[in-house]
C-alpha cells in the first residue's frame, strides 16, 4: 500500500491560490489542501489506520473529492461505490471487502439533476481489518453486459496513466477547463477528469445542472478554452442544444463509453462546429486508445504506453498484473494481457484500432454469420430511433428506443430495405427508455432489456 505521498507529489502540489475547481464557487488549492488535511483527522478517528480500506458511497460533491484525496493520503485503500446502488448491492460489498470505515451522506441539497451536489457526510466504523489487497482503489465495473466485476489498481497504476493523458494529443491544458459530465466513481471521471485535472492544473467544472442549457452555461462561465468531457448519452443534451451566442471557448467534447454513431457525431459537429473525439478504455487499465480530433473516426490510436494485440478476433491489452480481486479467470486475464471481450482489428502499418463490439456478437442465423454490432448500428442509423441494443435471444431481436414518431410497422419497413432477411431483426421492442448503467452506458443483459420491454 502507498504511504499517500504521491497525492502530494502529482495531484495537490502547486500555488495555494490556484483555482483547481468550480463548484460553482472557486475551491482553490490551498482550500482543497486544508480540507484533505481535516478529513484524514476525522478519518483516523473513525477507525482507517494505514493499510486499511474506506467505502466512499458519496455522490458527485466537494465532499467525495475531499474524502479521496483525505483517504489516499492516510495511506488507505478507497473503495468507490456508486451512490446509486441499492443497499443490497453495498452490503453485499461491504461485506466482501471489509472496510475499516464507511463515508455516506447524511443530508444532500440541490436536487437530483445537480451534477454536483451538498453533502454532510457521517463517518462508521466498519471493521478493524487491514484492507484485502494493496490496491490504491477498488472499483466496480459498471455491469452493462452482467454481474459487475471487483476491480483493483495500484496508486502507481494511476499515476502511470494520469502521466498518460499528459501524453495525448487533444486533451485540456494546463489554464485551460475540463467541463465534467461523467461519474467519478467511474474510471473516466475519476483519472480522465478529476485526477488528471488536479495533476495538468486544468480548471474542473461540474456544470450546476444535467442539462444541455447548463453545460453550454458552464462553458460560457469563463473565457478559458474549455472541453466537455461526457459519455454518449451527453451528446444528445447538447446535439439538441442550440447556444444563445457564439462560445470560443468550447474546444471540443470527448466521449468514453460505446462508440458514437457517424449520424450523430454529424450532428453534433454541425450543431456545435467543434470535433467530437472518442475515448475507448475499461475500468480495468483506464484509457486504452483515442481520437480527439475525430481524424481516424471509427478507428482510435493506442495511447501513450499501452499495446493492444488482436487474437482470433478480439482485442488484447498490455496488463502486467491482474486487476481482478479474487477472480482468477484465465479468460479474463492471462501472462500479461487483459482479454477485452471486445472484437477488432489492429492495422499492422498504422497500429490504428477498431473497435466491432463484443466478441459474442456474431452469431450463426440458419448457418449464415451474422455481425450483432452491424445490425444494431443500422438500427440506430435509422431517422427517429435515438438508441438500440440488438441481442440473439433464440432469434435477433432488437430493443429500440424512438423519439416516438416510429411504429413497428414502419420501423421492420425501413430495415427490410437496408438488412438482408436473414439479417432482420425477428422481434422489434420499442421502448421510450432503454435501460442504462449508473455510468450510461446501455444495458446489454437479456433479462434486464426483457424486464424493460415486459
Amino acid at each position: 500500500m502507498s504511504d499517500g505521498a504521491w497525492v502530494d507529489d502529482v495531484l495537490l502540489a502547486g500555488p495555494a491560490t490556484d483555482v483547481c475547481l468550480r463548484l460553482p464557487e472557486p475551491v482553490d488549492r490551498g482550500t482543497l489542501r486544508r480540507l484533505v488535511t481535516d478529513a484524514q483527522a476525522r478519518l483516523a478517528g473513525a477507525g482507517l489506520r494505514p493499510g486499511g480500506a474506506v467505502a466512499l458511497r458519496l455522490p458527485p460533491s466537494l465532499s467525495y473529492v475531499v474524502n479521496l484525496l483525505a483517504t489516499w493520503r492516510s495511506g488507505g485503500q478507497a473503495v468507490l461505490l456508486d451512490h446509486r446502488l441499492t443497499d443490497y448491492e453495498v452490503d453485499r460489498a461491504l461485506q466482501r471487502l471489509h472496510p475499516q470505515v464507511v463515508v455516506a451522506p447524511v443530508r444532500t441539497g440541490g436536487g437530483a439533476l445537480r451534477v454536483f451536489v451538498d453533502v454532510t457526510e457521517g463517518l462508521t466504523a466498519y471493521s478493524d481489518r487491514p484492507a484485502a489487497s494493496g490496491h490504491a482503489v477498488v472499483q466496480l465495473s459498471s455491469g452493462s453486459t452482467g454481474p459487475s466485476k471487483v476491480i483493483g489498481r495500484t496508486a502507481d497504476d494511476l499515476v502511470a496513466e494520469v502521466h498518460r493523458y499528459t501524453r495525448i494529443d487533444g486533451v485540456a491544458r494546463p489554464g485551460e477547463r475540463i467541463i465534467l459530465l461523467p461519474s467519478m466513481v467511474h474510471v473516466l471521471g475519476l483519472v480522465g477528469g478529476l485526477l488528471y485535472g488536479l495533476h495538468a492544473r486544468v480548471e474542473l467544472v461540474p456544470p450546476e445542472r444535467l442539462s444541455g442549457d447548463a453545460v453550454l452555461a458552464a462553458i460560457s462561465a469563463q473565457p478559458t478554452p474549455a472541453t466537455v468531457l461526457g459519455v454518449p448519452f451527453h451528446i444528445g443534451l447538447l446535439a439538441s442544444t442550440r447556444p444563445p451566442a457564439p462560445l470560443p471557448q468550447f474546444t471540443r467534447m470527448t466521449t468514453g463509453g460505446e462508440l458514437v454513431p457517424a449520424a450523430v457525431a454529424q450532428a453534433f459537429h454541425d450543431r456545435h462546429g467543434v470535433p467530437l473525439g472518442n475515448m475507448y478504455g475499461m475500468t480495468e487499465v483506464g484509457v486504452i486508445g483515442t481520437d480527439l480530433h475525430g481524424a481516424h473516426r471509427p478507428a482510435i490510436l493506442p495511447a501513450p504506453g499501452i499495446t493492444v494485440r488482436e487474437v482470433a478476433g478480439e482485442l488484447q491489452v498490455s496488463c502486467p498484473a491482474t486487476p481482478y480481486l479474487g477472480l482468477s479467470d484465465p479468460t479474463r486475464w492471462a501472462d500479461g494481457w487483459l482479454h477485452t471481450r471486445d472484437a477488432g482489428t489492429v492495422d499492422p502499418d498504422t497500429g490504428l484500432v477498431t473497435v466491432r463490439g463484443r466478441l459474442d456478437s456474431q452469431v450463426s442465423v440458419g448457418g449464415l454469420k451474422v455481425d450483432l454490432t452491424e445490425v444494431e448500428a443500422t438500427v440506430t442509423a435509422l431517422p427517429g430511433v435515438t438508441a438500440a441494443v440488438v441481442v440473439y435471444d433464440g432469434g435477433i431481436t432488437a430493443y429500440v428506443q424512438t423519439d416516438g414518431t416510429l411504429t413497428e410497422e414502419h420501423l421492420d419497413k425501413l430495415l427490410a430495405e437496408r438488412l438482408a432477411g436473414y439479417k432482420r431483426p425477428r422481434t422489434l421492442h420499442l421502448l421510450a427508455q432503454l435501460p442504462r448503467t449508473t455510468t450510461g452506458k446501455l444495458v446489454r443483459s437479456t433479462e434486464a432489456l426483457r424486464t424493460a420491454a415486459s
